[in-house]
Formats: structure tokens, sequence, C-alpha cells
């Protein structure tokens, strides 16, 4: 294929390795690695002091609770991602609703009804499977434990949330390299955690994701 081929967007990140399954794993050593050299030391801290001095267990423990949320604050970041942005009114217009219907015509109706419920779209890749929101993406690796949450956003900020959506599906459909390329990495990690740190409407989505 030609070098300018896929999304434009990727000239603007030119420096950028494209992202392919090795690329991926790679992110989640990484990112793993990066979690562990902040953890370890307090896990380590509190080792020391118990066997220092038994008395200081209280403090053990509160070195153990920063070690539990440092990546509990990660996964947290990650899950943000994927969250409606807030307006000033909250309430869905006419807009909305021919967004909405379009939105169907380009996931089908099944899809479309999972938006409503969830907020997100769920897109099979080559890469894993994605959840699409309005201000990134969740991509569930193929055996369902590891998820990559990344931040892209539409650049009109003034679009219905499913015009918003059905944007960011149109580019990944397009070029889901690019796609996972451009988009900056929030976190790489467990299932689970970033599952914890959904709100409750969006966790179906994510367990239908590593299913499939």
């Amino acid at each position: 294929m030609a070098a300018h081929a896929g999304l434009p967007e990727r000239s603007t990140v030119a420096w950028r390795r494209p992202i392919d399954a090795a690329a991926l794993r790679s992110r989640e050593r990484l990112w793993t690695l990066s979690t562990a050299a902040y953890s370890v030391p307090f896990v380590a801290t509190a080792a020391i002091l118990v066997g220092v001095e038994p008395g200081l267990a209280p403090v053990a423990a509160l070195s153990l609770v920063h070690a539990w949320g440092i990546p509990e604050l990660h996964a947290n970041r990650g899950a943000k991602v994927v969250l409606p942005r807030r307006r000033r009114d909250e309430g869905v217009g006419g807009a909305d609703i021919r967004a909405l219907g379009l939105l169907g015509d380009l996931v089908g109706h099944d899809a479309r009804d999972g938006y409503v419920r969830t907020g997100l779209v769920c897109e099979p890749g080559t890469l894993g499977v994605w959840l699409v929101g309005e201000e990134g993406a969740l991509l569930v690796r193929p055996g369902g434990r590891r998820v990559h949450c990344l931040c892209v956003r539409v650049p009109e900020p003034n679009l219905p949330r499913p015009d918003r959506v059905a944007h960011l599906l149109l580019a990944l459909r397009e070029d889901e390299t690019g796609f996972a390329t451009v988009a900056n990495l929030a976190f790489a990690g467990a299932r689970w955690r970033v599952r914890r740190r959904l709100p409750p409407r969006m966790r179906p989505a994510l367990d239908v994701a590593a299913r499939t």
C-alpha cells in the first residue's frame, strides 16, 4: 500500500510505529513493568517494616494500600476514555434521535440498541474486539483478559453523541492500524481492573466483548 494510505491523521503522528499485535503485546509488558516499578517498592517497604518491628504493621498496611492503589488509579484513568462528555443539556434532542437512526443504519439495530443501553458500540477487529464510545475506545485483546484504553476524539465538538461514535467507528473500519496508532494510550492491563471502574451500565458491553 502507499505510505499515505489510511487515515490522514496518521501524518500528524508520523514518528509513531504502526500498531500491530506485536506492538500491543510490547505495550502490555511495558505497562506492567512500569506499574510494578511504582508498586513493588511499597510492598518491599511493608515487608521490611513488619520484619524489623511487628508493631509497625499498621504503617506497613498503609504502604500496601498505596501499592494496590497505583494500578487502580491507572485503570480509572483508562476507563474514563469511554465516559460520555458532560453537556449542559443532558436531554436527548431531535439531532440526537436522528443521529441515533443513522448509527443504526451503520451498525445494525442490535448494535444500536446495545449502544442505547451501554453507551458503547461493539466492533470486532483484527487486533481484538473494540468498544467505541464518543471520546475513545476500549480494545479487548484476544483471550479477553487484557484491555487497552485509547483516547481519540472527533474534532467537531458540537456533534450529537451518536454522530461522534459513528465518526470514530468509520475511522476504525477504514484503518484499524491507523486508528490504534493515532489514539493515545491511557491504560493497558487487566480487564477486571477496567471493569471495576466503568459505570455499571457499561460493564455488560465489556463482558460481551471478552466473550467474543
